[in-house]
């Protein structure tokens, strides 16, 4: 598989029930105005991404293959389990008055610091360091398909998921990813 399809299909399926993900429809159902939603959550995505993708590479280059190797099977092991606890947003997160982009943009850059998401991505990086734009690409395309449903469909789509399911199928997905990791 490629690196692209990769990073696409990890973080579309942490994504899956994240709490950045209930933050998009929180935003949705609050501001009504999916264009600049949509718009924040793309380039808050990309900037958080690229830095949490360039921090794995800085990790990795510290690190021998063999060590990386194990480093990256672990963490999609913990990807694995992670992903099996729901995330609920806090009743005391608040959301800024200063319109649909801006506090879109903030919420979300902010919301996705040390998320499941960030850490892929910082995995990815390490593992893919040669193909750090792929990387990025390709969570962000993810995110973008977890979040975008969320935001245009709001809670119509939200309450038919079958999330506890999706959770267990991605973390035997993150399971393979890790056995994958160890073999290549």
């Amino acid at each position: 598989m490629s690196v692209l399809a990769i990073s696409i299909t990890t973080v579309a399926l942490a994504e899956i029930g994240d709490k950045t993900q209930l933050l998009s429809l929180l935003l949705a159902s609050r501001y009504r105005k999916p264009i600049p939603i949509i718009a924040a959550i793309f380039l808050a995505t990309i900037l958080n991404h690229a830095l949490a993708a360039w921090l794995g590479v800085v990790v990795a280059d510290y690190l021998s293959p063999e060590i990386l190797t194990w480093v990256v099977a672990i963490s999609f092991l913990a990807m694995a389990g992670w992903i099996l606890i729901p995330d609920k947003l806090d009743e005391n997160e608040k959301i800024s008055n200063r319109g649909p982009f801006i506090a879109s943009f903030i919420a979300f850059f902010i919301a996705e610091i040390g998320d499941k998401t960030q850490i892929a991505t910082s995995i990815l990086g390490a593992q893919y360091a040669d193909a750090l734009f792929m990387v990025v690409l390709g969570t962000t395309i993810g995110m973008m398909l977890a979040n975008v449903p969320v935001v245009i469909i709001g809670k119509l789509s939200a309450d038919k998921l079958p999330l506890d399911l999706i959770r267990k199928v991605t973390a035997v997905l993150f399971v393979l990813l890790a056995i994958g990791a160890v073999m290549i």
